[in-house]
């Protein structure tokens, strides 16, 4: 897998995007399960397959662009809206940069830091780290690149994005990802109840960091990327469940402008699995 891994982090883009899509539509036939979620979670949000059948190619490329992403410098070829994102800078409280399971999201918080790290300093994220040795090591050298810092998944984690946000850093998050129970709230997404993480918005209402929208989007025949930023549609609810329902309504805008590529066979609806939360994490 190590050499399948480097293997691809080499192919051409177009050709990886072209295997890609290939085993996103075996994955699609040969799976019932992702059949159905991903027909149930794109009907809740009012599409026909023929409106998202593209996603299921989509699905694919992900995984096989994923080698390039953490094994390359991967540049955009453009950024639109960075007028948002210096106009948050100049607010000196932070950035709280959000995506949902959108296009190329791996690379919205590289193209960021890339643009943004050496004038504001470097972007921290999230990183659970893979159960494979290989994978593992792979994932922290490729998440902890210049501009870029990997903070796990506990208490200290959460601390440290605080602090980085009172420096008047970046963090950036995937607030449609399901948390474990205790870390979130039952919130409509596409007006029906998902479990929604609190994180994001504490972040924000605790210190007073600017949310900014982020989605990247892949160009067709592999020929790269654009970026997008953009304000939140409404400012951010001051109490937490008006927070939580702003973030989620602004997940659904972000989507709404490139439903060919979001992920519809996530399990956003699922149960949250079991996990302690991490004490003290609130405000």
């Amino acid at each position: 897998m190590h050499t399948l891994f480097r293997l691809f982090s080499v192919l051409p883009l177009w050709l990886a995007h072209g295997i890609g899509a290939i085993l996103g539509w075996l994955a699609w036939l040969l799976s019932p399960t992702y059949r159905r979620r991903f027909l149930a979670n794109s009907a809740q949000a009012g599409y026909t397959f023929d409106q998202v059948a593209r996603a299921v190619g989509h699905a694919g490329r992900m995984v096989t662009e994923l080698p390039r992403l953490w094994l390359k410098e991967t540049a955009v070829q453009a950024i639109h809206g960075a007028e948002v994102v210096e106009a948050a800078w100049a607010r000196g409280k932070g950035i709280v940069f959000l995506t949902p399971h959108l296009g190329c999201f791996e690379l919205s918080v590289q193209g960021a830091a890339s643009r943004w790290s050496a004038q504001h300093g470097p972007i921290t994220i999230l990183y659970r780290p893979a159960k494979q040795p290989w994978l593992a090591q792979m994932m922290l050298t490729a998440r902890n690149r210049s501009g870029i810092e990997a903070v796990p998944t506990t208490l200290a984690g959460v601390r440290q994005m605080i602090k980085a946000l009172r420096k008047g850093q970046a963090v950036g998050l995937l607030p449609d990802q399901v948390p474990p129970n205790g870390q979130g709230q039952w919130v409509p997404f596409f007006g029906q109840p998902a479990y929604t993480m609190t994180l994001a918005a504490r972040l924000a209402l605790q210190t007073g960091a600017t949310v900014v929208l982020a989605r990247c989007e892949r160009l067709s025949w592999g020929r790269g990327f654009v970026l997008h930023f953009e304000d939140l549609p409404q400012p951010l609810a001051t109490d937490m469940d008006g927070a939580l329902l702003h973030i989620n309504q602004a997940m659904e805008h972000l989507i709404r402008q490139c439903p060919q590529q979001y992920l519809w066979g996530y399990g956003r609806y699922k149960q949250p699995r079991q996990e302690a939360a991490p004490t003290g994490a609130t405000p």
